[in-house]
């Protein structure tokens, strides 16, 4: 079983994706840092004692990197869509047998596995290729290796109550979160356009919704 860990938010610059968060939401998100050697560094939200949001940008404190940055932020039309206005780009699950899930599936669907770190947290990722990650709406797996992220961040008072995704092939987009074992976490529906969608609430009942598109 796989289990929703974070959402992203993607953003042209750290201090764009910040307010947006904070006009969106009411509260500000907290220092994040650096991914070194991934031309990334981010922000951080709360959603609770096992979730949370992350705003990722591109880091200009670090070289370009040999490899393209997470979450397609190099890609044209994202970036594009970024210059814009941050927005939710992608969601991260999490497993507790990441090396079993990518020998099953082999990493032309997962991906191969890279560790990844920032300051004392120290973590695994497989991003499944661009081809075959249906726009983000397959996640990438994660294993913490340690303490999660999630247990050290203050909590917002929001929590993420449902994720949905909208894809013209259901069958094949269910198949795959099924095989990552996902089939209760994320809500799909049939739509000629793909787009990935959040729902939060807060403990006051304030309702926000997250979209990709």
């Amino acid at each position: 079983m796989a289990e929703i860990d974070h959402i992203v938010i993607g953003a042209r610059t750290l201090e764009q994706g910040a307010r947006y968060v904070e006009e969106t939401l009411g509260v500000k998100p907290s220092k994040g840092g650096a991914h070194p050697g991934y031309g990334t560094h981010n922000m951080l939200l709360g959603l609770g004692a096992n979730c949370y949001l992350e705003i990722i940008a591109p880091d200009p404190g670090q070289p370009e990197p040999g490899h393209p940055r997470p979450f397609d932020l190099d890609d044209a039309s994202l970036r594009t869509m970024l210059e814009a206005e941050p927005r939710l780009i992608a969601y991260v699950a999490t497993t507790t047998a990441l090396e079993a899930v990518v020998a099953r599936l082999g990493p032309s669907q997962t991906g191969a596995i890279r560790t990844m770190t920032r300051g004392d947290l120290t973590w695994r990722m497989a991003f499944p290729p661009q081809r075959q990650d249906m726009d983000n709406l397959i996640p990438p797996l994660i294993q913490w290796d340690g303490e999660a992220a999630a247990k050290r961040i203050k909590d917002s008072g929001w929590r993420l109550t449902s994720l949905e995704a909208e894809h013209p092939d259901t069958q094949a987009l269910h198949g795959a979160l099924n095989l990552r074992g996902l089939t209760d976490a994320v809500k799909i529906r049939q739509s000629p356009h793909l787009r990935l969608i959040a729902h939060l609430r807060h403990k006051d009942g304030r309702e926000v919704t997250l979209t990709s598109a």
